[in-house]
């Protein structure tokens, strides 16, 4: 039986690593880039907590009259929901901080196993090259905390491997495997589909050129069946309430080089600049010495990649950050088409401690500034303690520019945690239709943002005091819809916005929280 190497002719590689010694050092490279969520209950990811609070939400709605009275869960075809799916069911048996710290590693070892299979499946042998993508786990676009898409990445460089090993077998079965990875990918991330069918194009039109010989008619039949599994995504998505969201798209090509920066780019630009000269330097090195090559594949992956990422807008789908999300995923796939040779034992020795540098000056990066970052979440926590149960929490902001620095990031959606905590209806909750399975109830419905929008600026709160007529935002009439305010990215400076409205419950570093004096909201009513 011909294999896919026949076709794409790959460069002979020399003797590395056996399987055994590839599968103890995935372990333990695992382990070590796993340190900072294992210690770190609630991670400094912007979106994480919002999630997590709604996968609490899902698990117990159910047995909380508190969350059920303000919110309402309705399971529909949406390409977001493997998070959904898996950490509610977790929840039954662990809290909902280590269910989604189970899920995190899950993601952690789909991604590099993927990686490393998929290479497997170019070049017919094991290999610890792909490994050098462990140091790539962590990036800004994780930082953002989109796990369902980091999720489908992993899964999606196992359906790329899986279809390079069944190229060559029964047809049926290669195409029935193809859409079962297909129907998951979609219920991961619509993103993660379009990365199997980039990847798919990429191995397709390799395989068309070296076929070539052959009768032009049967190839490109065979080019085009390759589309076949992809057909269920139309009608899905088409049933899908996200195909309301079709027309909310923009381009933005300012921040092209802010995505590639992503793939590196984590706190600190020192640690940044380091661990890319470091990196630049071996492969140039390796590749004077011609002991690194890339695959066809690879050289076709990122031609195709750089054209849709140039044409890609930054929201699709009303999804933010969709072409920024692009490069890290290219890069985890272009080296699971790189090729090192590790046949002298003294290349093998260097590589390795090289690689072990690399992981461990990342995992040091993100370990540090997640302990600082978490002292922050605890007393956050530790202020939720003060919210009565089933209460409405408000969020504003001091700064209004505020939330956008890497460091930010872990206060931009702490607020949930009163969802998890205290049962609370929190307005930064994600409850966007199309987007999330989770809503609120229509009494409710008018007290929250819909719509993933900034929260009001202190400014705003001060204005609205004045306003009695129909609100025109959630937040306009919040004196009377509130039980308490979060204040986000005060300082010294930040001052109470209306003394005689909220009191002073909690005083945080950058955060204050402030209870609504209701007795007083009703004196002015009358």
């Amino acid at each position: 039986m011909r294999s896919f190497d026949v076709y794409t002719r790959p460069l002979r590689r020399s003797t590395d690593f056996s399987g055994l010694q590839t599968a103890v050092l995935f372990v333990v490279f695992a382990l070590v880039a796993s340190i900072p969520v294992i210690t770190h209950p609630v991670p400094p990811l912007t979106d994480y907590v919002n999630h997590l609070a709604r996968m609490h939400v899902i698990a117990t709605i159910g047995t909380d009259s508190d969350l059920s009275r303000f919110y309402e869960i309705d399971w529909q075809i949406i390409p977001n929901l493997m998070m959904d799916l898996v950490i509610p069911q977790l929840e039954r048996f662990m809290s909902v901080y280590h269910a989604g710290q189970v899920f995190t590693v899950a993601t952690f070892v789909l991604i590099l196993s993927g990686t490393v299979a998929l290479n497997r499946a170019l070049f017919g042998s094991w290999s610890v090259l792909p490994l050098v993508a462990f140091p790539l786990l962590y990036n800004h676009v994780f930082l953002v905390g989109v796990m369902n898409y980091m999720f489908g990445l992993g899964l999606a460089l196992w359906a790329l491997a899986a279809w390079v090993w069944l190229r060559e077998r029964i047809w049926p079965l290669r195409l029935l495997v193809s859409a079962a990875f297909v129907l998951a990918l979609f219920f991961c991330h619509l993103f993660a589909v379009a990365l199997y069918g980039m990847g798919l194009f990429a191995i397709e039109l390799r395989r068309l050129w070296d076929l070539r010989e052959r009768p032009w008619g049967a190839r490109i039949a065979d080019f085009v069946a390759t589309g076949l599994p992809f057909l269920p995504v139309v009608p899905l998505l088409l049933k899908s309430p996200t195909w309301q969201l079709a027309g909310e798209n923009y381009w933005d090509q300012q921040g092209k080089i802010d995505g590639l920066l992503y793939i590196i780019e984590v706190y600190s630009d020192l640690v940044a600049f380091l661990l890319t000269a470091i990196a630049a330097a071996a492969i140039g090195w390796a590749a004077r010495h011609r002991l690194l090559r890339l695959h066809p594949v690879g050289w076709l992956l990122l031609a195709i990649a750089s054209v849709v990422y140039l044409a890609m807008p930054r929201v699709v789908f009303a999804t933010y950050m969709a072409d920024q999300r692009l490069p890290i995923a290219a890069a985890f796939m272009i080296l699971a088409c790189a090729q090192l040779d590790l046949h002298h034992r003294l290349v093998r020795r260097e590589f390795l401690a090289l690689l072990l540098v690399l992981l461990v000056v990342r995992v040091i990066e993100v370990d540090v500034n997640w302990a600082e970052l978490s002292r922050e979440t605890l007393e956050f926590r530790d202020s939720v303690k003060r919210i009565k149960r089933g209460s409405t929490v408000l969020v504003a902001y001091a700064d209004r520019s505020a939330g956008e620095d890497v460091r930010e990031l872990n206060l931009v959606h702490a607020a949930c945690l009163a969802m998890i905590e205290r049962s609370a209806l929190v307005t930064t909750a994600f409850t966007v239709p199309g987007k999330q399975i989770m809503h609120v109830r229509p009494q409710y419905a008018a007290q929250v943002d819909t719509e993933d929008g900034t929260p009001p600026a202190l400014d705003q709160l001060m204005l609205a005091i004045q306003h009695h007529g129909e609100a025109q935002s959630y937040w306009e009439l919040w004196p009377n819809r509130f039980d308490y305010v979060y204040v986000l990215f005060t300082d010294e400076d930040t001052r109470n916005p209306a003394p005689e409205l909220l009191t002073l419950v909690h005083e945080g570093e950058r955060f204050r929280l402030y209870k609504v004096n209701k007795e007083r909201t009703a004196v002015g009513r009358r």
